[in-house]
């Protein structure tokens, strides 16, 4: 298990899936201003999967034979758990972990920040084995 995660393709997805998390974050800071933090995050989130998506197949999972459109359907199925993950850890660290600890500043960017990183293994298996087989 540890050989799946010190590959190049592990750091490939790492760098690309990084670009793609950067663009959901400052897509959700963007959105927050016309929206609720929770509706926000969701749509960041499809911003980001979208942005994800085209760097994984042209530059993580290249030699996958995979049609398009089989691709897609499998990437956002292994997305829906990972935007599940990234929405309850970001709503539970800022409405109840954070304040319980004192924290008063930039919590809602703390929680996104941390919620957004959780799914990168379960992202990364699901779609080396589904998504761009």
């Amino acid at each position: 298990m540890s050989s799946l995660f010190l590959s190049r393709q592990f750091l490939a997805f790492i760098v690309t899936g990084g670009i793609a998390a950067a663009i959901n974050f400052g897509s959700r800071i963007l959105y927050n201003q016309w929206m609720g933090y929770s509706a926000a995050i969701v749509l960041a989130y499809l911003t980001g999967m979208v942005t994800a998506f085209i760097l994984a197949r042209v530059f993580v999972f290249r030699g996958s034979a995979q049609a398009l459109h089989r691709s897609a359907g499998y990437f956002v199925l292994v997305n829906l758990a990972a935007v599940a993950q990234t929405w309850l850890v970001s709503m539970a660290l800022a409405y109840y972990v954070l304040p319980a600890l004192g924290v008063t500043q930039y919590i809602r960017e703390l929680a996104h920040a941390v919620g957004v990183a959780v799914p990168v293994f379960t992202s990364y298996v699901g779609h080396k084995r589904w998504s761009f087989k």
